[in-house]
């Protein structure tokens, strides 16, 4: 009984836990016969609320596709496979490190980026945002012009993993690199930054 109340509880059904509580004290046989019903409820609905978290997380971190490992073509590059396994563990993320992929154009960098972020998500329920380099710095710019510069920068604080995209690509202001720096200031040891990069 102990086991299904702390279960209600854990889904935040506090009302449910107290009723199921009383049942089970006066309601004699009849309720305890019944606990394989409450049983399998509660691990439906803990099951659809983890796919639910899943879906809305996917769908927050803004992927611009979905890719995941087992599509990337580690023979294809010169990727160290077991290396990117290990990232793919997210343990870098509990101890906010960053990463930094460096290669040419077509080297798959994005694709390892966009797959850690999706295996984050996926396996691990961190709660992780992509952003090409351009994108987050127009949005830095943007942000600083209507008054409300840090804004941006304190919800990212709240995230595991900052996933940015393209670096050097495509050239920026200065003063919209001071505000990328400023921003990576701030989530140094604080958010995890997986990086991609021609530089």
């Amino acid at each position: 009984m102990t086991e299904l109340i702390a279960a209600f509880k854990a889904l935040r059904l506090h009302g449910m836990a107290g009723g199921y509580g009383e049942l089970v004290c006066n309601g004699g046989p009849d309720v305890a016969a019944a606990e394989w019903i409450v049983r399998h409820l509660l691990e439906a609905e803990t099951t659809d609320r983890a796919l639910r978290s899943v879906r809305y997380q996917m769908h927050a971190a803004r992927f611009p596709l979905h890719r995941d490992l087992a599509g990337f073509e580690f023979e294809q590059s010169k990727v160290d496979r077991r290396q990117i396994e290990t990232f793919a563990t997210l343990a870098f993320t509990e101890r906010a490190e960053n990463i930094v992929l460096i290669g040419g154009t077509g080297t798959g960098k994005t694709h390892l980026a966009t797959a850690l972020g999706v295996e984050a998500v996926g396996r691990h329920g961190k709660r992780v945002r992509f952003f090409s380099t351009i994108e987050l710095v127009n949005a830095l710019e943007q942000e600083k012009a209507a008054g409300k510069a840090g804004r941006l920068a304190n919800q990212l604080l709240n995230l595991d993993l900052v996933v940015l995209d393209e670096l050097g690509y495509l050239p920026f202001s200065q003063a919209g690199g001071a505000l990328l720096f400023h921003l990576l200031s701030k989530l140094y040891e604080h958010t995890s930054v997986v990086i991609t990069t021609n530089l």
